[in-house]
């Protein structure tokens, strides 16, 4: 109960103070992006390596990572694919979500297991 009860304090913060920077920045699109994922992920981080360590830590961030860039491919696939053809985004998104999978699953193979 108190690990939940910090995960919500420590994320509410961190949301807040990324919120505050995405709000000071143009466009104000931003200002979703500043306030959700990167959050999330530091609140997550900071919690796992209190109570798992460092090193469970390390390996936390490692896949974080390889997951980011995973999407990375991912979203640029789809934003290409949406500005040069006019096809449905729900048919794009769904579609290339395998690209999302076997990359994150390639990382994943070549090393990221602890």
């Amino acid at each position: 109960m108190i690990q939940i009860l910090l995960r919500f304090l420590v994320g509410g913060t961190v949301v807040s103070v990324f919120a505050m920077i995405g709000d000071l920045l143009k466009p104000k699109s931003f200002a979703g992006l500043f306030g959700a994922a990167p959050s999330v992920a530091l609140a997550t981080l900071g919690l796992t390596i209190a109570t798992e360590g460092a090193s469970y830590g390390a390996t936390e961030a490692r896949s974080m990572m390889a997951g980011a860039f995973a999407f990375f491919l991912y979203a640029s696939l789809v934003s290409w694919v949406l500005m040069r053809w006019q096809v449905k985004a729900l048919f794009v998104t769904l579609g290339a979500l395998p690209l999302w999978f076997a990359v994150a699953f390639v990382i994943w193979a070549l090393g990221l297991r602890p």
